[in-house]
């Protein structure tokens, strides 16, 4: 009998280490979230399941290109999945379906392959402050995004996509892409 109790508290005491290290890896670390809606497409489709990246931008800034999930500025209890196309003290610009950025080393017109759609319509040009980014869409033209609200504030950034789970065809891991 005493074997089998001291199994017994083994196992729960295994249990126990598990959900911790599974609580600490939740709420520090990475984070799961569920696409909904089409603004990212070809990226990433409705009903994706992706896991975050929580802690990187505790080490360095984010990056122009790379897939973020925020809390949308004008009600934080909903959050958004757009890629960074302006990054803080640049001048985003969009004419003809082109997204350029003036910063200090000049104008630069992104090469954008991800892009579905490209809405010829839109015709932005918006200075960011520090601390301020300029997001949108890959599938440009149903995407409601900085062209339509305005920059996201840096701590409105929860994370960056690192990884798609589901489905599981299309399971793959993701990095910024080059400009």
């Amino acid at each position: 009998m005493r074997k089998f109790l001291w199994s017994l508290f083994e196992m729960f005491e295994t249990l126990v280490i598990i959900v911790v290290a599974v609580l600490l890896v939740r709420s520090f670390v990475t984070q799961p979230f569920l696409v909904s809606g089409s603004s990212m497409e070809p990226t990433f489709n409705d009903g994706n399941y992706l896991l975050i990246d929580e802690l990187s931008y505790d080490f360095r800034a984010p990056k122009r290109g790379e897939v973020v999930v925020f809390k949308y500025p004008n009600d934080p209890s909903s959050y958004f999945i757009k890629r960074i196309v302006g990054l803080p003290g640049e001048t985003v610009i969009i004419r003809d379906g082109k997204v350029s950025v003036r910063n200090a080393t000049g104008i630069e017109v992104l090469n954008e392959p991800y892009v579905l759609q490209n809405d010829t319509a839109s015709s932005v040009e918006r200075e960011l402050n520090s601390g301020e980014y300029f997001v949108m869409g890959d599938n440009r033209n149903f995407s409601f995004d900085s062209r339509n609200w305005g920059p996201v504030p840096a701590k409105n950034i929860v994370g960056v996509v690192r990884f798609r789970l589901w489905p599981l065809q299309s399971a793959m891991a993701f990095s910024t892409p080059q400009y």
